[in-house]
């Protein structure tokens, strides 16, 4: 049931418009179809009169005819001069069984950018209203098809960068977290009549067992606390990790990246300096999008474009998750590769933000004379891990990407399994309901009046409910559906 600042939203936002949007997408590469959508109490009324089903004879509509829900038909689309605009199929879905749970009627168009428009143009002649970003699941949600927090997750699932990402987003619009909140939750109100009932009739009731009142409190913290555990992941899941990849020139870099990606990304030569500019490639590792970044070699330059590149690569490690820093390893660690640390460390200070952890990478170990390096104490220990890779051979990038792992925190974090993971704000209301929780058993502890537990289980109740959507302000709800793309 939507709450008081949620119907007021849906009146406020003209949902008894029929709204209309191209749902899939434009500008790229031609596809053979395309869909423009229209959901609102107008959108069969809309739909057929710019629609003409080829059933019938000689092309015209008959007046008798009305569709059927989720029956495709095949048929025209006309302007209001009656001229042929695409041939089009029309499948209507009509309320309460399509997406926003009102009528539902999807013109699948040919796929291209001029077709497209000119229905939806001819849908928005016909008594249409564009639809603003997200307003579809906007109005799924206010009808109670989904809660936010599945709402959100569609959106999760839209942007998903792997197939991780993907999953986790799927598992929550299946109802992963929902059905947690929603058993916590009645939980607390359970709680929380059974101990309001006793400011009126503690007389006429059984003494109540705090020790199992405190168990059943535990319980539920549990379950939060692991919750909360997931947060970690959905933040790596959408947002992804930049790894830049910084050293001196010709030490190995861009064959790193390379060998790394699989691909052919960055230019190798044996010329210092080759590469000028930032070079990305992408991965996928544990599930986990990782933007890998080969930057410009580092050092003293006259040459103008270089160090433009070499500025771009301090910055570049000023701005990353992770910095792997590239030796070589028949060489050891040199005057140049000091001078390169300590710059890192004087752009950190300057700027004010910590430097990210730093994976030191030997590479070339096959040149090195004995196989291995050994580092003065004073460089091991400015490194928290140190890797040894022959990049053009392939050799060691399975030990880095294990130390990668292990230091961003990966190494436990499972890739699939359809597993959900709450959102930054999802997760500021799960902590609201801990500290809830926490409170309410030092309340028991302390003896203080039951009144005083009430308050600690409202304020629980209150947070679960804003996950699912309850007690939530417009300001709230705009933000969240304004990052929606405009045909979702």
């Amino acid at each position: 049931m939507l709450d008081t600042s949620a119907q007021k939203l849906y009146q406020s936002s003209k949902c008894s418009d029929t709204i209309a949007a191209i749902v899939t997408s434009l500008g790229g590469q031609p596809s053979a179809v395309g869909i423009v959508r229209l959901s609102g109490p107008s959108a069969v009324s809309i739909a057929t009169r710019i629609f003409r089903p080829a059933r019938k004879k000689n092309n015209l509509k008959s007046l008798s005819w009305q569709p059927r829900s989720h029956f495709v038909e095949y048929g025209t689309v006309v302007d209001a001069n009656g001229n042929l605009v695409d041939e089009v199929l029309f499948v209507p879905m009509l309320a309460p069984r399509s997406y926003t749970r009102e009528d539902v009627v999807e013109l699948q168009c040919h796929g291209s950018d001029i077709c497209l428009r000119q229905v939806l143009h001819i849908c928005l002649e016909a008594g249409a209203r564009l639809a603003e970003p997200g307003e579809f699941t906007l109005r799924a949600f206010l009808n109670g098809r989904l809660d936010l927090s599945q709402a959100e997750n569609v959106a999760q699932l839209i942007s998903a960068k792997s197939v991780a990402a993907a999953e986790t987003a799927l598992a929550g619009i299946q109802g992963g977290l929902s059905s947690l909140v929603r058993s916590l939750r009645m939980q607390c109100i359970e709680m929380l009549a059974e101990i309001e009932a006793r400011l009126d009739f503690d007389d006429e009731m059984p003494p109540l067992d705090t020790n199992l009142l405190i168990s059943r409190i535990n319980a539920m913290s549990q379950h939060v606390r692991q919750a909360l555990e997931t947060a970690n992941r959905g933040q790596l899941l959408q947002s992804g990790l930049q790894v830049a990849i910084i050293g001196r020139p010709n030490v190995g870099k861009s064959s790193l990246l390379n060998a790394w990606s699989k691909s052919e990304r960055a230019i190798v030569t044996q010329i210092a300096g080759t590469t000028r500019d930032i070079v990305e490639a992408g991965i996928v590792v544990q599930g986990i999008p990782v933007t890998l970044l080969d930057t410009a070699g580092i050092r003293e330059t006259n040459d103008f474009v270089e160090s433009i590149g070499v500025q771009r690569s301090e910055a570049a490690a000023l701005g990353a998750d992770m910095i792997i820093m590239v030796i070589n390893a028949a060489e050891g660690w040199t005057p140049e590769d000091n001078i390169i640390y300590e710059r890192m460390k004087q752009n950190q200070k300057a700027s004010g933000t910590p430097l990210a952890p730093i994976i030191l990478v030997l590479n070339k170990i096959d040149c090195a004379p004995s196989g291995s390096i050994q580092l003065p104490h004073i460089i091991e220990d400015l490194f928290i891990k140190k890797v040894s890779t022959c990049a053009v051979k392939g050799m060691g990038i399975q030990d880095l990407e294990s130390t990668f792992l292990e230091l961003a925190g990966l190494e436990n974090i499972s890739s699939g399994g359809r597993q959900w993971a709450v959102n930054q704000r999802q997760a500021e209301q799960l902590l609201r309901t801990r500290e809830s929780l926490d409170q309410l058993k030092a309340s028991i502890h302390q003896d203080l009046p039951i009144d005083f537990w009430t308050i600690d289980l409202r304020d629980a109740a209150l947070a679960l409910g804003r996950i699912g959507g309850e007690d939530i302000s417009e300001e709230v709800l705009s933000n969240i559906f304004g990052k929606f793309c405009i045909g979702k």
